[in-house]
């Protein structure tokens, strides 16, 4: 019976890594290309102060973490906008905001956190049957907007004053797209954990930028780097009976430096 509970937990941790792999390098396309790693990293440790606050009203912490990475992100898209505050400034105070808060409220919670090492370091066999369901409609709805606003999004992705001089709904597209960088962010935070999320956000990507160009063949390249390292991180570490997120962040790093020699000799 344990052997059967383990090997369904297993079949969700692989249908979790495919899904999150195939919307975190669609997302991540959308970030490297606008040159938001910055912003992204700044809302990965803000939802660290989500989770704090989740946990000390006895909430459900991806729920707060959610809020938080949404309001954090928003926040920082109008303060740049509005107040022509410098983007890096608004990133550094939202980053440095909510980490205190998540310190600040894991500390006055009552009793231990058990669950606060799997979010930090991450734990993808924790992945229950719930949070493959917001994997799934989160996957579906991205590719849903992606097909029906493809255009519109490579364009503001590539050049916003281009964008705007043609009339296209650049601010509709930038909030919209910046909510689903958080979502992806709060959904991925399972897999990985805050501490290397940025890795499976930009590495498939940077991968997949030696060897394509345009935004469509870079988007699947990276899907299918990122499918590849991802699973081959959950095997790896199943058979080692290590952290998955570390040898998926590992394979990751290697395939990256491997593509980078190979493009180098092929010269």
């Amino acid at each position: 019976m344990l052997q059967l509970f383990e090997y369904q937990f297993f079949i969700y941790a692989v249908i979790g890594v495919v899904l999150i792999s195939v919307g975190a390098a669609v997302i991540g396309t959308y970030i490297i290309t606008k040159r938001l790693v910055a912003i992204s990293g700044g809302v990965t440790h803000a939802c660290f102060g989500g989770l704090g606050l989740g946990y000390y009203l006895g909430m459900n912490p991806v729920v707060m973490a959610a809020v938080f990475a949404i309001g954090s992100s928003l926040g920082v898209e109008w303060a740049s906008s509005r107040f022509r505050l410098r983007e890096d400034s608004a990133i550094a105070v939202i980053w440095a905001l909510g980490m205190a808060i998540g310190v600040l409220f894991v500390f006055m919670s009552p009793g231990y956190v058990p669950e606060l090492n799997s979010f930090l370091f991450g734990n993808v066999l924790t992945i229950s049957r719930g949070d493959l369901w917001a994997f799934a409609i989160f996957t579906a709805v991205l590719l849903a907007f992606y097909a029906w606003k493809y255009k519109q999004i490579v364009a503001c992705a590539f050049d916003m004053d281009f964008a705007r001089v043609m009339g296209l709904p650049t601010r509709f597209i930038n909030y919209t797209m910046t909510v689903f960088v958080a979502v992806c962010i709060v959904l991925t935070i399972r897999l990985v954990g805050v501490m290397l999320l940025m890795a499976m956000l930009s590495l498939p990507i940077m991968t997949a930028e030696i060897f394509a160009r345009r935004y469509g063949t870079l988007m699947l390249v990276s899907v299918g780097v990122s499918l590849v390292c991802s699973l081959g991180g959950l095997l790896a570490g199943a058979m080692a009976d290590v952290p998955c997120s570390a040898f998926i962040v590992l394979i990751n790093a290697a395939v990256f430096i491997a593509a980078k020699v190979l493009k180098a000799v092929l010269r």
